[in-house]
Parts: structure tokens; sequence; C-alpha cells
């Protein structure tokens, strides 16, 4: 069969999205991977599937596969792309979508100009629900990770976050510690390894190390893990901006047991049909 496809992009995070409601199409992880393969397939992080809700309190079910067919919980980059991706696809006309994902039900409000403003949820920080094997809740932990000892903050926005301070993302070792982290042995589930360098209250620069993926040009959760770490630690103010390799990310969190909101863009590079 000929599959419909539209591939999409948020500040370099790329997607191949699939409406598998107005197509009759199942996607399984081994479809994902073919797809997402960027020498024999479109090629792309991650595969974002529309399906119709089992909620009736939502308006659609968002599901989320990692490059090598790992099936995730959330994706912020990916939740911009499908809020614009349904509009253009007129499969809703609301500007406030309600979506179901692995991890819950967030919010997307789609504003002018394909920018996305995207409640994200409160942040887990208890460890056990991240998960992440620690005696207790705390602001940061130490993680020793190949005869070195980071100073890591733990969070879930949904998937895990491990974010260590670095001094200067761009020379510091991504691609060397990013695995690493990722397959920690605290970290039950595998973990995103966020790399965080704070310019001031309101500014960070971000390296993510995404679990299932490598490293890509931007992370939506790891953005917003990284920003709820940063306040906790007490060297961050409510709204910042985080500038990643891909482009900049709008996060606010207002502290304990609030929403993080998180606002970007999202562009369709592409329409096509492949056959699977």
């Amino acid at each position: 069969m000929r599959l419909r496809f539209t591939k999409m992009q948020g500040i370099g995070n790329d997607f191949v999205m699939v409406d598998a409601i107005s197509q009759k199409v199942t996607i399984t992880p081994e479809r994902a991977r073919k797809l997402a393969d960027r020498h024999f397939g479109v090629g792309c992080d991650q595969v974002l599937v529309v399906e119709a809700p089992t909620n009736p309190n939502t308006d659609f079910r968002y599901r989320i596969f990692n490059n090598d067919g790992s099936e995730v919980e959330n994706c912020g980059n990916g939740a911009r792309c499908f809020a614009v991706f349904v509009h253009q696809r007129q499969l809703t006309g609301k500007k406030l979508i309600s979506v179901e994902t692995a991890s819950g039900i967030i919010q997307l409000q789609v504003l002018d100009d394909n920018q996305v403003r995207v409640n994200m949820g409160v942040p887990i920080l208890e460890p056990t629900k991240i998960p992440f094997k620690a005696d207790n809740q705390q602001s940061s932990y130490p993680l020793s990770v190949n005869g070195q000892v980071f100073d890591i903050g733990a969070v879930s926005m949904g998937n895990p976050h491990a974010v260590t301070l670095v001094d200067d993302v761009k020379s510091f070792a991504v691609e060397q510690f990013g695995p690493l982290i990722e397959s920690h042995p605290q970290f039950p589930n595998k973990v995103n390894a966020g790399f965080m360098q704070v310019i001031d209250r309101n500014t960070v620069n971000l390296r993510v190390y995404e679990r299932g993926s490598g490293e890509t040009l931007a992370c939506g959760t790891g953005a917003c893990a990284a920003i709820v770490s940063g306040v906790l630690r007490g060297l961050l103010d409510n709204i910042v901006s985080v500038n990643l390799p891909g482009g900049s990310l709008a996060i606010q969190w207002e502290g304990d047991g609030k929403p993080v909101m998180m606002t970007g863009p999202a562009t369709s590079v592409f329409h096509g049909q492949v056959k699977i």
C-alpha cells in the first residue's frame, strides 16, 4: 500500500507525520524504523501518528516512535508539529486542541505564524515515578559516569530526563557522555540526556542526546526538563529562552505543582507518498 505522509520540523527536530484517521494504516515499530531511516526511508528523528481518540474528552490520540522503532511517551517539538499538522489536514478547526498521549492528556494552542503553545503538564520529580534509582527526592543528584561524577537533575516530562550543567555546551563531549548517561543503570527505562549551559537567569544553551534517537537539533521535553531543573537549583527565573542547535524555545514554569508551558514554531517541509 501507499502511505501519505508529511515531513515536518520543529527547530530542526524532524518528523514524519502520519494521518491514521483519513487513511487506514497501522504503524508498527518495524514500519516506523523503515520510515525513519535516512538512507532507505523518508528519514526523521521520530514518526508521529495521528489517531482517533480513545478518551471522549480529547480530540486526538498521539503516538510517537523513535527512529529505532521504540515507542515513547511524549515529544514537545512533535506536539507542536502535531497541532499544525491536524490544522493543515483540516482534521480540526479548533485553536485549542486536547490530545491523548501515552503519558496523559496535553493541551495544544495554535497561535499565529505556526507558533504553538503547549501545556506540557506538571513535571514529575519523585524518583520512583521518573523512574530513577535514588533514596529520596533532591534538586540534584551525583551520577557516576565512566569514572567521572556529574551533578544531574532528574525530571520526567512524561519521559525521563537527566540534566547536566556544563561550562560550554558547544565544546562538551555530548557524543561521548550522552549514550553513557542514556543507558545508565540508575535509569531503569533509559533516559534523555540534556547538557545545559546557563548564560543568565533567563537564557540557557542546551544540547540533548535523546533516548533511542541520539543527539537531535532540538528536544522540547528536554528544554522543559532543563528549565525545571535550573529553577529548582535556584539558577533560573520562571521564563527562560532555551537555545538549541536548531533554534530557540520559550519555556515558562511557575514552580512546584504548576504545568510547564512551551512556545515555539512548527513547519511543514514537504508532503509525499511512500510504499510500505
